[in-house]
């Protein structure tokens, strides 16, 4: 269905008179598109050149965008049925289709999205009923941007389409391709394009020696990368040493720590013990000190009475001899008792 409805979209571009439309096929025929026309490619190193650089620096633009499909002297079939209509730009721009290998490029396979921009290098052998063939064919088969180039009289051409005709530009020099953003400068001895970051397009040997110069500035680049990564691990390394020498010494301060608190611990039990035996000490000797006073006042109270009963047994003494001389004084006196 959607190749039906693309199909009719292109239709719908062509212009009405002259375009035909594929015609069925037979039952069994099958029809050869081939892959070549048997033409060369260039006529001459120059047109090689030109066609060569066109097409690289333009696969350089769109390196990135997978449906920008760009080929060189690649043949452009339009209609299915018909292998005698074909032709094979020097170069060919096609937005909407992917990247990939073509042995041709056939409408009816690529979602009827025919090359939106197509270039042409003139070389000495090109005829003016060749060249008017062409504009005719991308003019009817719906190429938007057309560009003619030709290097042995540094003279650019190009057309635009608007509705159903290519319209020539009128001054190429500093035109920028409203499709591919690339921009045209015209000098007395040569034509430079530029890309739309503003380089100039190369030729191959200069796009080899920017490849290379990439390719050592890559490889500088990798190994300074490799140099820094080295030198990271190193410091890695390093700090994970130094880590681990400074956990290891955590660990000996922690080590030392409870050595010191199991110390500071035994010596307060000691000091605590010292202290229970010093109070039991102390208690010990006012026990004994209370003791000694208890003995002390035993003693004295056994002194006194002790002198209580010496005092009485002389009393009792000096009783018994005041008896007795009471007595004798009786007896003298002749008194009996």
């Amino acid at each position: 269905m959607e190749m039906l409805k693309a199909k009719e979209q292109y239709e719908n571009r062509m212009p009405a008179r002259g375009f035909q439309r594929p015609v069925a096929l037979k039952a069994r025929r099958k029809i050869i598109y081939p892959d070549s026309d048997g033409k060369p490619m260039a006529d001459n190193t120059e047109q090689f050149e030109w066609i060569v650089k066109i097409k690289e620096n333009l696969e350089r633009i769109f390196h990135d965008n997978s449906d920008v499909f760009i080929a060189g002297d690649l043949l452009w079939y339009p209609e299915e049925g018909n292998n005698k209509i074909r032709i094979a730009p020097d170069a060919m721009v096609v937005f909407g289709r992917p990247k990939g290998r073509r042995g041709s490029y056939r409408l009816w396979e690529e979602n009827y999205i025919p090359p939106q921009v197509v270039f042409e290098i003139l070389s000495p052998g090109n005829r003016r009923a060749e060249l008017d063939g062409k504009f005719q064919f991308y003019q009817k088969y719906g190429v938007q941007e057309y560009y003619i180039y030709d290097p042995d009289r540094i003279r650019l051409n190009g057309w635009i389409r608007t509705g159903n005709i290519l319209i020539p530009i009128a001054n190429m020099n500093g035109w920028t391709s409203p499709l591919l953003k690339i921009r045209f400068e015209l000098a007395s001895d040569d034509l430079a394009i530029y890309c739309p970051d503003g380089t100039r397009f190369l030729s191959t040997v200069e796009l080899d020696q920017v490849a290379k110069t990439s390719q050592k500035r890559a490889e500088a680049a990798h190994q300074r990368a490799k140099t820094e990564s080295r030198k990271a691990e190193a410091e890695r390394q390093r700090a994970e040493a130094e880590h681990q020498r400074a956990e290891a010494e955590h660990q000996r301060a922690e080590t030392e720590s409870r050595k010191a608190e199991a110390e500071r611990q035994r010596a307060e039990d000691a000091h605590q013990r010292a202290e229970t035996e010093s109070r039991k000490v102390e208690a010990e000797h006012q026990r004994a000190e209370t003791e000694s006073r208890k003995a002390e006042a035993e003693s004295q109270r056994a002194d006194a009475e002790s002198r209580k009963v010496t005092m009485e047994r002389e009393r009792a003494d000096a009783e018994c001899r005041e008896k007795e001389r009471l007595a004798a004084k009786l007896r003298e006196l002749g008194i009996e008792i």
